[in-house]
């Protein structure tokens, strides 16, 4: 039964991992519809998904688009962002997948029994260096979440890399029957310096539904047919924790990487644990 189960989630999954199907489901969420469609579309969507509507910064009614409000803002001051020396931040509201250190074989865990490599997440044998003994998280983003993305530590942004793939579900369905799913679906890597912590890389990984992922201060738009690219900036970007990085358009999750050594994880970062942005992940020890 659990062969036959697994080889029905692995057909599903990639029976919807098309590229071309998520941009089809991306241009229908940019779809204008009359207020009296789209707010009780809204109100319905957040009723069946736990969506919490008095964290958005605008009302249902104000979205022009659903696009628009599944990339709401919140209302301000409504995610504290941790500031203590030594803390990394979460850059997402999300489920922890997994949190812990990066084994010396740069190998990461995706689910028991199931790994890939660091160097085929990020695309790059020389920019996985870095974070041979230091830490990960794997953050899952439901469809109820808020899904900005925001910088985890102070630091300055070197650069970015965009590396095309598919897009399978990454719920856990898609994370138990695909192999080495984070390094094949479609992905944004953005790549930080801190002088805590040394080179952190946040990678944002497309998913099923995903129309597309966005940068903050940045041309890059997704799932748009483009070839690989990476893009080292000229003169560095300051960045503080909390500032935003970037936006799912539908979907994702994120697999944060920092080459720090010395971080264990704050209080209430655990596997399976609900975290806020901005929440500790981990302290120095």
């Amino acid at each position: 039964m659990g062969s036959l189960r697994g080889i029905l989630e692995a057909s599903f999954a990639t029976a919807v991992s098309s590229p071309l199907l998520s941009r089809v489901v991306g241009r229908l969420a940019d779809l204008r519809l009359p207020p009296a469609i789209l707010a009780p579309l809204i109100r319905t969507y957040a009723r069946a998904f736990g969506v919490e509507l008095d964290e958005a910064a605008e009302p249902p009614g104000s979205f022009p688009t659903f696009d628009a409000f599944f990339t709401r803002r919140l209302r301000p001051g409504l995610r504290p962002v941790a500031s203590g020396a030594g803390e990394v931040a979460s850059p997402s509201d999300s489920r922890l997948s997994t949190i812990g250190p990066v084994p010396s074989s740069g190998e990461l865990e995706q689910v028991k029994g199931r790994s890939y490599t660091i160097e085929a997440l990020l695309g790059s044998t020389d920019e996985a260096v870095p974070f041979r003994g230091g830490v990960s998280a794997t953050l899952y983003l439901s469809p109820a979440m808020y899904h900005r993305v925001h910088a985890p530590v102070d630091g300055r942004i070197v650069g970015w890399r965009y590396v095309p793939g598919r897009l399978f579900p990454v719920n856990g369905p898609g994370v138990r029957s695909i192999p080495g799913l984070f390094t094949r679906n479609e992905r944004v890597i953005v790549f930080i310096d801190s002088e805590e912590h040394g080179r952190v890389a946040a990678v944002l990984v497309g998913a099923a539904n995903v129309g597309r992922i966005t940068l903050s201060g940045a041309d890059l738009v997704t799932n748009r047919g483009a070839s690989a690219e990476g893009v080292r900036l000229p003169a560095p970007t300051p960045v503080r924790r909390g500032d935003e990085l970037g936006v799912f358009h539908l979907g994702s999750t994120i697999v944060l990487l920092v080459a720090d050594p010395h971080l264990a994880p704050a209080e209430g970062a655990a596997n399976g644990a609900l975290v806020k942005m901005g929440q500790a992940l981990w302290r120095r020890s």
